[in-house]
């Protein structure tokens, strides 16, 4: 038994170096295999390099069917197929062989021949040996969506496209500070653009405030004589008193004086009304005049006088009235009757609650915003949906140390009284801070803490970073003081993407700069793409 595996062993030796000596014979094979042909030959295909091209340089090697999978050398794909060279130079068009079909926008999705992507867009082919026309000068190339990755040599982004080229004719015929990118691309990144008009603008100011007693309505009232009040009629605060009315009696020893020379000097004139002597009878009604002025002084009405020429008798106690329509906001005690009480003692505090005033913090960049007659609205918390209308009365001319900020000061109407002394209210002032003014969205502005830039678009696909100086800002505009024209368009959206683009561009053009690339890597094992990030 072993004796015929061996002798069987033996003969399919024979028979294999019988079929190699014949090849070799015939002229069909070689050995070794020539420099950059794959050791292999793919079923229906013959992937061996012709003489031209056995001198083109060979950039890397990629599967036909995945344009994601590279190599540094020849091999196989995950599929079993033979990788296909990349060469540095182009070759005629004519000759060129077609791969496959491609679609623009999703690499993965390929055909064996022309046709529409699922997104409607023509196929491209994909070459055995493309490269960039070698009568133009590529400074570097760079991924279609990140414009801020480069590399010295042809590859793949982060993800996963091919890098595209970008060729020192294009980058030398832009005017400076302009960066031309494929409309294709712009569309695909969402650039919005606005034309520049010129617009009134308005600025909105929200703050809150704190609602204060109408000081030009306020009364205090007192006495101006010493006396013993009696008969207190007002005991509470929050009461409301009409003018006139009675607030408590006091009893005066010098109201009771004053009273009785009131009443003779008015006996005394009577007796002498028909005097022969007029000089007297003047004299007479004179003494009557300086004891009425004296009562008034101390505060007591005509009507009170009257009452007293009336009765012709002097009253222990008169009463003190209010002077004016209002609430009492403040109170010496809370019990006054029999309270001894001297000139200058303010026994009351009455309000005039019919206007209000309200009482805002603003900061000191909305101080300029401000002015006296100013509309404002103000709302309170506790009655949401009903807004009053004031006006600024008054602009306090120093600033809180803590706070930075001015007290702003607002007249309201408040003729059904709800509005009361202490009450927090949320108030909004529009001012108009600019007329007649070039406006842009603010999100158009790019800031970069030195310098203020916007986006012009110039042409379809060629842009413009401009630097400008601004005005005021409201409702969601900046006003451009200088740096663009009314018509110019501007960009609104994806802005940084094309800043960080120009930025690119002009360190090129720059005399002494030149593209920093990093050095190149060691050789990778098979199998890898190398690339400079």
């Amino acid at each position: 038994m072993n004796r015929t595996l061996v002798i069987g062993a033996g003969a399919f030796f024979a028979g294999m170096a019988l079929v190699v000596l014949a090849g070799f014979a015939l002229g069909g094979w070689e050995w070794p295999p020539r420099s950059g042909a794959p050791a292999e030959q793919h079923e229906g295909h013959d992937m061996s390099a012709p003489a031209a091209e056995a001198e083109r340089e060979i950039l890397y090697w990629r599967a036909p069917m995945d344009p994601n999978f590279t190599s540094d050398r020849p091999g196989k794909s995950p599929m079993g197929m033979d990788l296909v060279p990349v060469y540095a130079d182009p070759a005629p068009p004519a000759e060129r062989e077609v791969l496959y079909w491609r679609a623009p926008m999703d690499p993965n999705f390929t055909s064996d021949q022309p046709g529409k992507s699922p997104m409607g867009m023509d196929l491209v082919p994909v070459y055995a040996d493309p490269a960039p026309p070698a009568e133009r000068e590529v400074l570097y190339w760079r991924a279609p969506m990140d414009p801020n990755f480069t590399s010295d040599r042809p590859g793949k982004s982060p993800m996963g496209m091919d890098l595209v080229p970008v060729y020192a004719d294009e980058a030398g015929s832009q005017p400076e500070g302009t960066v031309r990118i494929d409309p294709t691309f712009v569309q695909r990144i969402g650039v919005r653009t606005a034309p520049i008009e010129r617009r009134d603008i308005a600025q909105t100011i929200r703050t809150v405030g704190t609602l204060a007693h109408n000081d030009k309505q306020i009364a205090w009232v007192g006495t101006k004589y010493d006396g013993w009040i009696e008969n207190v009629a007002v005991n509470y605060l929050g009461e409301t008193v009409e003018q006139g009315q009675v607030l408590f009696d006091i009893y005066s020893p010098q109201l009771v004086a004053t009273q009785t020379e009131y009443l003779h000097a008015l006996h005394y004139a009577e007796r002498l009304d028909a005097s022969q002597y007029p000089d007297v009878a003047e004299r007479a009604l004179s003494l009557v005049e300086s004891a009425r002025v004296r009562l008034r002084y101390w505060d007591i009405t005509d009507e009170q006088i009257a009452i007293l020429e009336r009765e012709e008798a002097p009253r222990r106690t008169l009463s003190v009235v209010s002077p004016v329509s209002g609430v009492v906001v403040e109170k010496l005690d809370e019990a006054l009757d029999g309270m001894y009480v001297k000139p200058g003692m303010n026994l009351y505090k009455l309000a005039d609650l019919t206007t209000i005033w309200v009482d805002v913090e603003i900061f000191e960049h909305q101080v300029q915003a401000m002015r006296i007659g100013q509309r404002a609205e103000v709302e309170l918390p506790y009655v949401p949906g009903r807004p009053y209308t004031g006006f600024v009365r008054f602009l306090y001319p120093h600033f809180n140390q803590e706070t930075r900020t001015m007290t702003v000061s607002i007249e309201l109407a408040n003729p059904d009284l709800a509005l009361r002394a202490g009450m927090y209210a949320n108030v909004t002032f529009d001012v108009p801070v600019a007329r007649d003014a070039l406006a842009v969205p603010e999100e158009a502005v790019i800031r970069s803490g030195t310098r203020d830039l916007v986006v012009l678009e110039l042409s379809p696909g060629l842009f413009r970073v401009a630097d400008v100086t601004l005005g005021a800002s409201g409702e969601g505009l900046l006003e451009i003081v200088e740096g663009v024209s009314e018509g110019d368009r501007v960009v609104v959206s994806a802005q940084f993407l094309i800043d960080s683009e120009s930025n690119l561009t002009q360190a090129i053009k720059a005399p002494a700069a030149e593209p920093e690339t990093a050095e190149p890597e060691a050789p990778e094992p098979a199998m890898t793409h190398r690339h400079h990030e």
